[in-house]
């Protein structure tokens, strides 16, 4: 108890001085001329970013391809993961039968509860990757989110569950690819209309049927989106294999 009152007194400092002096500080009502500079080139300019969140539009123009190449370096760490636990196709075969240590999984509660939280991961995802270009978020924030619901099925059922139903770490490669392949389509497209790589406006429509859409954004958001969440996904099933399986491989009893 004596530990936390040193915390007490500063966390009630801290609401003090933040209660009576917040009020009394200058507020910001004019644009000042950095400001003005980056919603003139970025938010309302011909060649902007269209969308409707300023922070957005200014990342775009000033980031984007930081962000690419924050991007590539993620995805070749997941390349560099699925090198060191690359499998043959026998081997492929044997990890995805159950091993006699397979119990089936935690308890019903768990997986009911499992059943609902995934619902709500996969909604939540979408919502942060589609709506990416209106408020903070994005594919690749969508994306981690959406890892987290196959994660969770392998804790709670087992990783043969989501094999079982299709989704197994052949197809996440696929799913990773096309969302890469998509990544670098959006990119190349304005080069056929005599634009620049990744050149955003006013090569892709900023609406469609009245819906905001931030030209090329949502296009990155959605593949970008698929290739993040296939891409932990794949990782995810390969550490999930037992280790008595990977012990069969490196004695060999496995035929390679």
């Amino acid at each position: 108890m004596k530990k936390l009152i040193p915390l007490v007194i500063i966390l009630v400092a801290i609401l003090g001085l933040a209660y009576y002096i917040a009020p009394k500080l200058p507020q910001q009502t004019d644009v000042r001329p950095l400001g003005e500079f980056y919603l003139q080139n970025s938010y309302f300019g011909d060649y902007s970013a269209k969308s409707p969140e300023v922070v957005t539009s200014i990342l775009w123009d000033y980031r984007g391809v930081d962000t690419l190449f924050e991007t590539a370096v993620f995805f070749l760490a997941i390349i560099g993961s699925l090198t060191l636990f690359r499998l043959n196709k026998r081997q492929e075969k044997a990890a995805k039968q159950k091993t006699e240590e397979f119990t089936g999984g935690l308890t019903i509660v768990v997986k009911s509860v499992t059943k609902i939280i995934v619902v709500m991961i996969l909604a939540v995802s979408a919502s942060i990757a589609l709506h990416g270009h209106l408020t903070p978020g994005g594919g690749f924030q969508g994306g981690s989110a959406l890892a987290v619901a196959p994660l969770l099925i392998i804790a709670a059922y087992s990783k043969y569950t989501l094999e079982e139903n299709g989704l197994d770490k052949t197809r996440a490669l696929i799913l990773r690819s096309i969302g890469l392949l998509g990544i670098a389509l959006v990119a190349l497209v304005p080069l056929l209309s005599g634009g620049f790589i990744m050149q955003n406006q006013p090569v892709f429509p900023a609406e469609i049927n009245g819906q905001l859409i931030g030209g090329s954004l949502i296009y990155y958001n959605f593949f970008e989106f698929l290739a993040v969440g296939a891409g932990f996904t794949a990782v995810f099933l390969l550490l999930a294999i037992p280790e008595s399986i990977f012990k069969r491989f490196l004695r060999g009893d496995v035929d390679e």
